[in-house]
């Protein structure tokens, strides 16, 4: 599990003075907990950020007690990148939480080998789960997938023991559809009519 110190953030804080001692401006809230601002050393939050992304617990330190919390938000500077702020959801103890897991697919379609293309609708579902059973994703196998037709639902995805679907069963993830290449209709420039039309013979009129 992951973990982070933080520390309190008071009114007087500039963000801009957080932001230039090395911290990251951050919010933390939930069900039972009142919102509070906390500061958070800004290279273990983008190490712990790229690694939890935003399904995976992370602890927060310093605060009144450790605090398993999600990163529910996170703000990141469109030029540098880099997060400008970010927002915990702490989570409540005892209660399931319902989340969109990101979907990683896995094995490769027979079907794609015989030429077949394989559609991909869905990259993530929702679910219910305990928070100690939370996933950090969750794996579609595409070696089922071996002729026309043939589709993945998201009824068929294996989900952890407490968890339950909250996206629709019949939701299809991934299909086979069969390949059909498009004729490409070539049509006559500029310079080739003008060819033609120079090519034409010339039709004698008649004087009255």
């Amino acid at each position: 599990m992951l973990a982070l110190e933080v520390q309190p953030r008071g009114e007087k804080d500039s963000l801009e003075s957080l932001r230039e001692g090395g911290f990251i401006p951050a919010v933390l809230y939930g069900p039972k907990e009142a919102a509070a601002s906390i500061a958070v050393d800004a290279r273990k939050l983008e190490s712990v950020w790229h690694e939890a992304g935003e399904t995976t617990i992370v602890t927060l330190k310093g605060v009144g007690g450790d605090k398993d919390t999600l990163i529910h938000d996170a703000q990141i500077h469109p030029v540098t990148g880099k997060l400008v702020h970010v927002d915990f959801y702490v989570l409540e103890k005892g209660k399931k939480i319902e989340i969109a897991v990101p979907l990683e697919f896995i094995g490769e379609a027979p079907a794609e080998k015989l030429g077949h293309i394989i559609l991909k609708t869905l990259h993530e579902i929702e679910i219910e789960v305990a928070p100690a059973e939370l996933p950090h994703n969750l794996d579609v196998d595409l070696s089922v997938l071996t002729d026309i037709g043939d589709h993945i639902t998201a009824a068929d995805i294996k989900l952890p023991p407490s968890a339950t679907l909250v996206t629709g069963p019949e939701e299809i993830i991934a299909s086979v559809t069969a390949f059909h290449e498009e004729k490409i209709v070539e049509e006559a420039t500029p310079e080739a009519v003008s060819t033609s039309e120079a090519a034409a013979p010339e039709v004698p009129v008649e004087e009255k």
